[in-house]
């Protein structure tokens, strides 16, 4: 036993030698950055429009991975198995690394403890959007019709920020509602624009582009003030539901174990990216919502964010009696 820590203390030791340069050498390869959800969804973007900058930055290219199933939490499983070296990166949001804990018995990772938070990248709030001859003009018909009958509303997956949206709006109303989960967003929209499910609550970084030609009809968005990509589009305060609030988020995480360096120069590589005006005008475009420089950017707030949205998620959940897939 002693001698079995006298090595621990001495691995230690070289470890926290080493550390400064290892994150002085790293990256020396390509870095693989898993978005769970498929390609086209908000996540995808987010993860393709910050990939381009970081790798620009770090000097080696990122590879963007599209590995879907379970709401996500395949894609992010993956990451939280691979080696702790700064090479395998997760795109998560609130649904891989929040409300997965309340609907997967057999989770095989823990959001809160098998992985090195990096960085918040943005948070959206949700749209409410439906099939265009939708007979509905705003909010209030909405609630009336899920009254009088059966409405079908798409999501991204069980477990995606769609559908926790979604069952909060279910919890509200009391509406008849059918659930159609996808494998995404985009497959979700697609739907919707041929006629297959009525409704959808998408997030604003990729409804806009479909509210803007008029493909879709705007209903409401989630949160407390208008969304700047779709200004015209009422809140649900302003539409009468004022318990209706959501601001989904996407934030970048590594294994648990990477070294701190490592983080460290990941999170200086988003926090450059996010500081650059053509990012920053393009996920505004899009309706991203970026965190404010400084404390908003460290791992550690990112981390205390993963715990209290798992807090808020799980008993609606649980009460909802959501099962994942």
């Amino acid at each position: 036993m002693r001698l079995t820590g006298l090595a621990a203390a001495i691995a230690a030791t070289l470890f926290a030698t080493a550390a400064p340069t290892l994150a002085q050498q790293f990256p020396q390869r390509p870095i693989s950055m898993i978005v769970p959800f498929t390609a086209g969804g908000p996540t995808d973007v987010l993860a393709r429009v910050l990939g381009q900058h970081m790798g620009q930055t770090l000097g080696q290219q990122f590879v963007i991975e599209n590995v879907t199933g379970a709401g996500g939490s395949l894609g992010s499983a993956r990451v939280a198995r691979a080696a702790p070296d700064g090479y395998s990166l997760v795109m998560g949001n609130i649904g891989t690394h929040a409300a997965s804990v309340g609907l997967y018995k057999n989770l095989a990772y823990d959001p809160r403890k098998d992985f090195e938070p990096v960085m918040l990248i943005a948070t959206t709030p949700m749209v409410l959007v439906t099939k265009k001859d939708l007979p509905v003009a705003n909010l209030k018909d909405v609630l009336a019709l899920v009254k009088q009958r059966k409405v079908t509303f798409g999501s991204a997956g069980t477990g995606s920020s769609s559908h926790l949206t979604l069952l909060l709006f279910a919890s509200l109303t009391k509406g008849d509602i059918q659930h159609v989960p996808y494998r995404g967003l985009s497959q979700a929209m697609n739907d919707l624009l041929a006629g297959q499910i009525e409704c959808l609550f998408d997030q604003v970084i990729s409804s806009s582009p479909y509210i803007a030609a008029g493909n879709v009809k705007p209903i409401a968005v989630t949160s407390p003030d208008r969304a700047k990509a779709v200004p015209s589009v009422p809140t649900t305060i302003e539409a009468g539901l004022p318990d209706m609030q959501t601001i989904t988020w996407t934030a970048l995480f590594a294994p648990k174990g990477t070294p701190r360096p490592i983080i460290d120069r990941l999170n200086a590589a988003v926090d450059q990216a996010m500081n650059d005006p053509g990012v920053a005008k393009r996920l505004a475009e899009l309706g991203a919502d970026l965190p404010a420089p400084g404390e908003q950017r460290r791992p550690e707030t990112l981390a205390k964010l993963v715990s209290s949205e798992v807090a808020r998620w799980v008993p609606l959940i649980h009460e909802a009696g959501a099962v994942g897939e």
